[in-house]
């Protein structure tokens, strides 16, 4: 790892960053500027990652963050990270709530997918893959279905011509 340096100190002295970095209470902020004072006292990026137990990615983002924009946006949880955009989803916001009522209301064998009697993250995936031509893992797949309100129970069965007693 190359030495990381504060370009730009925004009129922040180790001492200034010392007395900022006790009044915080939140661990990560704490830990945000703790690693950017370091910097300044000009500790290695390998020796603060390693002292801190932070990924060297996290200790590139807070010296970038502060260079950028001093102490405020090195605190600002609210700054969108490069690293961490949000892909965009397989699925429209339509075709998700068209996907649902279909899961809710049939079973794979009432939609000519199969003989199963339930939906499961494979068969889903499947049917993905053949009406929408999209191809996702099935934990991509199990993570979209609890984004839109579904999740997995075995399935019940009720017999129509059982002794309630038994």
């Amino acid at each position: 790892m190359k030495r990381l340096k504060i370009t730009n100190d925004h009129g922040f002295i180790i001492r200034k960053l010392q007395k900022e970095e006790r009044k915080i209470k939140e661990a990560l902020l704490h830990q945000r500027v703790t690693a950017v004072r370091l910097i300044m006292e000009g500790y290695l990026g390998e020796e603060i990652v390693s002292m801190l137990n932070i990924h060297r990615q996290s200790m590139l983002t807070y010296v970038s963050l502060f260079n950028d924009g001093g102490f405020e946006k090195l605190l600002d949880k609210k700054v969108p990270q490069e690293s961490t955009t949000w892909k965009t989803p397989f699925l429209t916001a339509e075709q998700q709530m068209k996907l649902k009522q279909m899961i809710v209301t049939s079973t794979p064998f009432d939609e000519r997918f199969g003989m199963a009697a339930s939906w499961d993250t494979r068969i889903v995936r499947a049917y993905l893959q053949e009406h929408y031509v999209i191809s996702m893992t099935r934990m991509g797949v199990y993570k979209m279905l609890r984004r839109i309100g579904l999740s997995y129970t075995r399935p019940t069965y009720i017999l129509a011509k059982g002794n309630e007693q038994q």
